[in-house]
């Protein structure tokens, strides 16, 4: 297994919004209400997702807005303020989000899994991911050729994140 993060991300600042140090963030976690709950601490992060300095924020609101959050967090007093961490990622220490259940894994354990059918035949070793509106894809290097496998449900039919293995189900001819 990859050496775990020390922090995690959380959510990723689309923009700032109104004149008072709001910003509109896109929610990277399952537990958005509880992440960005008033009083918690978050990360401010680099575009890349790195902590970077690790300046801490606390959150002072939060609520649901459009497919994301508006967030106010202590120290942004005005828009400038918000509108510098524009595209730059929130991230939490990971000791303090709850660890992925029984067949789910952190998107950074994704890399070197292994893939295979639910016959047991081989696909291949995951290169990278890519996360679409409609959810987790996967780069797969099957014999030196590179697929694209969607980690969505009907097609995951297990995670095993101590063997390192996604077991799938897919459509007849997604493979040729």
């Amino acid at each position: 297994m990859p050496d775990a993060p020390a922090h995690l991300i959380v959510g990723r600042v689309r923009r700032a919004h109104g004149l008072r140090g709001d910003m509109v963030v896109e929610v990277l976690t399952d537990a958005p209400d509880a992440i960005f709950a008033a009083g918690r601490r978050v990360f401010g992060g680099t575009t890349e997702g790195e902590i970077g300095d690790g300046v801490a924020f606390e959150i002072e609101s939060a609520s649901r807005f459009k497919d994301g959050m508006l967030i106010h967090l202590s120290g942004l007093g005005d828009r400038d303020a918000a509108e510098r961490w524009r595209a730059r990622y929130f991230l939490v220490p990971a000791e303090e989000v709850d660890p992925p259940g029984e067949s789910e894994a952190y998107l950074h354990e994704l890399v070197g899994m292994h893939v295979a059918l639910v016959d047991g035949t081989a696909v291949g070793d995951v290169l990278d991911y890519y996360e679409l509106p409609q959810g987790v894809m996967v780069e797969v290097d099957r014999n030196g050729k590179r697929t694209a496998i969607p980690l969505i449900d009907p097609f995951v039919r297990n995670i095993h994140r101590d063997e390192r293995r996604i077991i799938v189900e897919l459509p007849d001819g997604m493979l040729d």
